[in-house]
Order: C-alpha cells, then structure tokens, then sequence
C-alpha cells in the first residue's frame, strides 16, 4: 500500500470506485459534491462500469436507490444536509424495505439560517429510520468505512442501507495522507453483490412496499428492522476484524484513547476526536487524568461497549455537534440512557453548530469544569 494525498471526498469517491457499484443515483449538494465528481470521473475514464443516474432531486436518487438494490444491483449514492432532508422520507422506506444501500454524508448544518458549514444536524435527523450510521474521524477512515460498507449492508442478517457520516470540509475537503488498498484486495473483500429475492426474478415473484394494517405487518416488519439493526453491530465487528487483516488498520465500536486511569471522560462523533486528543495529551504530560471515547457506529450503538469503557470513569462529558432544540441532544440522551444508574457524573455540552470552531483551549476548558463562550449551555444530568 502507498499513501496518496486525498481529500475525504476523493477518498470516499475512491472507496466506492473499488466497491463496484453497478447503479449510483446522484444529486450534488455541498459538501457532498466532490464525491460525486470525483466518482463519475472514475466513471467517464473507464475506471468503474457504475451507471451514473442523473436525477431531479435527492428524493429522486434515494427512490432510484432502493428500485436498483432490489432488482439486483450494488447500489451506492452520497448526499449531505437539505439533500438528506428532503431525502429523508425515502431513507426510512429504503430501511423498511430493506434495501441494502451504501451511501456517503457529508456532514453540514440544516437551516435555517442558510449554512453550509459542519455539524450533525442532518445525520440526527435520520437516526430512527433504521440505517446503520458509521462516522469517521479523518480521510483514512472515510475511505476504510466505504469500503466496509457494502460488507455490512449486503449481510444477510443486516439488509440495510450503511451510511458513512464524515464532517463537511473539515474531511470533505481536506487533504491529507490516505493509504488505498489495491482494486483487486478489495473487490475480492467486497465479493459479488447478492440480494435476497430480487424484484426482477420472475420465477419466484415477492411484495415490495405492501400496505401495512394496524393488527398486523407493520409492527412485525418494524421489529424486525430493529433486529436486524442490533444484528450490525456483530457485523460490523466481524467485517472490520477481516479488513484489519488486509490492511493493518483496527476498527471497533468505540475507539477509546488514553482510557486507562482516566478520571475524566470526552465523548463524541467524527473529526473533533483529532481536537480533543491533542488536548488529552497536553493534559496528560501535566499530570491530568483524562482519555477519549470516540463512537463510531452511532447506530447502532454500541451501548455494552460503552458501558465497559467507561467503568473507571469519574466524570463523563459528552459532546454534541447537534442540537434538539426543547429536549436534549441526540449523543448526551444516548449516553444518558446508556449509563442510567452509573456512579458517575455525567455532563453534555452542544458545540460547533454550523461549522464554529472548537479549539484545543476550548476541549481545555470543558475538561477544567468551564463552559466556552460560544458553547451552549452545560447541563448535568447526575449526580444532583
């Protein structure tokens, strides 16, 4: 393997060039657009046979989606805020379907006010619809969890669309070192795409989208979305063991730093990781007591993973780069619930809305028990 510099977008147009595709629906949308160049470069110079569908709308390329993943092709696509918004209706019946589609999000805010910076608003917005939902830290990860993808959702125990969550500019068009595994260890990795019961094959006829009443199919179809759901996370677990083998790059639920003896605990999603590590650091060779949890698999989460991490744990802080505006954000209900019943304190801070920087001072800051400016307002959940 050799290093290449990429941005996370042409790391992800890569990854999903080596999945062969056979069908990718696309509609452009910031920070997501990259990709969808790079891919359909891929595809104008012969490098992927992917047919690149060209449609009206995000809606539009989801519902193209799911049609090309049940008739029997690997299907792939990429989207990011107002896109996955107006997406949105189709994810949840891509899932309930059980259609197993890779797609990549670019991470930004959802307005208003218009913006087209980071934060995890859109991802948060489909987090009940039933997909798998993997977000990464850098550009390396971006491409790694691609190429994972097709492996989790086309697994016959999971048949769901995988997303793969990366931070709008931050790694979509950042650059930097990204190690790609040859075409053919990964085409061998990825294997043939299979569905169950394709629509196509006329021989052996099934129902797709039913009308589902009350007293029966829909709660039964739902539950077993739910199964399959709780079924990735083994997956996931077994496909990234098999990948660290061709690559030598270890992926588990939750990747913990600077865990051992941590008194002190940060938790969060996608590239602020790199942020708080260097503050643990500087923490560290001070004498402070603290670590990282970084969670990658949002759905499904990983909850005994991160139950078991955190035993030592005196103090837990949890970092949401969304926010649910009247209730609580998304990751700090989560850990909330993971830990109800824990000894330990447990804090929740709402930070980088819209792109707004967080600095190594400001991880600092929330480790000493301050709350930065331009935070939103710290809450505690226990002790009282």
């Amino acid at each position: 393997m050799t290093a290449e510099l990429l941005t996370g977008g042409e790391a992800i147009a890569h990854g999903m060039r080596q999945g062969q595709p056979d069908v990718v629906p696309v509609y452009p949308i910031t920070p997501q657009t990259p990709i969808i160049q790079v891919f359909s470069k891929f595809v104008s110079d012969g490098r992927s046979h992917a047919e690149l569908v060209d449609v009206e709308s995000e809606h539009s390329a989801m519902s193209a989606a799911i049609g090309a993943a049940l008739a029997g092709a690997r299907t792939m696509t990429a989207t990011s805020s107002q896109g996955l918004a107006l997406m949105a209706e189709v994810v949840y019946i891509a899932a309930s379907m059980r259609a197993p589609i890779a797609m990549a999000i670019g991470n930004r805010a959802l307005s208003g006010p218009i913006n087209i910076h980071c934060d995890h608003s859109d991802s948060m917005l489909i987090r009940d619809s039933g997909i798998v939902q993997l977000f990464a830290e850098n550009a390396q990860e971006a491409y790694d969890l691609m190429v994972m993808a097709p492996r989790i959702a086309e697994h016959p125990d999971v048949l769901l669309p995988v997303a793969v969550c990366l931070d709008g500019f931050t790694i979509t068009h950042a650059a930097e070192p990204v190690e790609l595994l040859p075409d053919d260890v990964v085409a061998t990795f990825v294997g043939e795409y299979h569905v169950p019961h394709p629509m196509l094959e006329v021989s052996s006829p099934t129902t797709r989208g039913p009308f589902a009443m009350p007293d029966y199919y829909y709660y039964e179809l739902r539950h077993a979305q739910g199964v399959a759901l709780r079924n990735a996370l083994d997956v996931f677990i077994d496909v990234a063991a098999e990948f660290e083998a061709l690559s030598g790059r270890r992926y588990e639920p939750v990747q913990s730093y600077r865990l051992d003896g941590a008194e002190r605990v940060l938790i969060a999603l996608g590239s602020t990781a790199g942020t708080i590590k260097d503050a643990v650091d500087e923490l560290r060779d001070e004498g402070e007591a603290v670590g990282l949890l970084r969670i990658t698999p949002f759905r499904p989460l990983p909850m005994d993973e991160i139950r078991a991490a955190l035993a030592g744990a005196q103090r837990v802080i949890v970092l949401d780069r969304a926010d649910s505006p009247g209730g609580v954000a998304p990751l700090g209900a989560e850990i909330a619930a993971t830990l109800y019943g824990s000894e330990c304190e447990l804090e929740r801070h709402v930070y980088g809305l819209g792109g707004r920087d967080l600095g190594v001072a400001d991880v600092r800051a929330i480790f000493a028990g301050g709350t930065p400016d331009h935070f939103g307002v710290r809450e505690h959940s226990w002790p009282a």
